[in-house]
This record gives C-alpha cells, structure tokens and sequence, in this order.
C-alpha cells in the first residue's frame, strides 16, 4: 500500500512563490509517474504537472513558465515549484503516484492566492 502526504501550501499574494512537497510511503516511487492535479470546490479535478521515471515532463498549458515539478527519488518526494501565482491558481492541489494499473492519491493540500 502507498500513502501519499502533501504539505507546502497555504496563503499568498499574487506574483508570490510556493514549494509543495508530496512524500510517498513505499518501494515503488523510483518506478513510478508523479503527478499533480488541483481542484476547486464544484469543479472537475485538473491536470497540473507530470514527471516520468526519466524525469521527462509535462504541465498544463495555464502553469506552463511558471510551475517546475521535479523529484527526488532518494527520499520519495516530488516537489511542485509555483512561481507567479495568480488568484486562479487557489485550489486544493494533490498530488499522485501511478504505479502500473494502481493510481494513489494524497489528501490534498490548500493553495490561496489573494490579490
């Protein structure tokens, strides 16, 4: 079993920075696609970033230039980098771990972006 933990989040001006850190239990994280979405309340879960086991990734075209998601695999963590935040990036933001057929997901931690 996997247990995904987030924290980094909280509150921030406009154009500020946060670091989200997300820590996996487990032997599988090194073989493993990362991945964060966020979510509003209401709202459908959206894709924000994705890093492969070759550290090749991708993000959603409305981060993209100023969110870096990166990993390191000696301590089963993968880190969100969110740099210019706009009040449209408040959400809960999770983050995933897809290990073969099986999808894990963390608890989600609160991002607010005021202006």
């Amino acid at each position: 079993q996997v247990r995904l933990v987030e924290s980094g989040g909280g509150l921030v001006q406009a154009g500020g920075s946060l670091r989200l850190s997300c820590i996996a239990s487990g032997n599988i994280f090194s073989r493993s696609t990362m991945r964060w979405y966020r979510q509003a309340p209401g709202k459908q879960r959206e894709f924000v970033a994705r890093i492969s086991i070759g550290d090749r990734t991708n993000y959603a075209d409305s981060v993209k230039g100023r969110f870096t998601i990166s990993r390191d695999n000696a301590k089963n963590t993968v880190y969100l980098q969110m740099n210019g935040l706009k009040p449209e990036d408040t959400d809960v933001y999770y983050c995933s771990l897809l290990g073969g057929v099986d999808n894990y997901w963390g608890q989600g931690t609160q991002v607010t972006v005021s202006s």
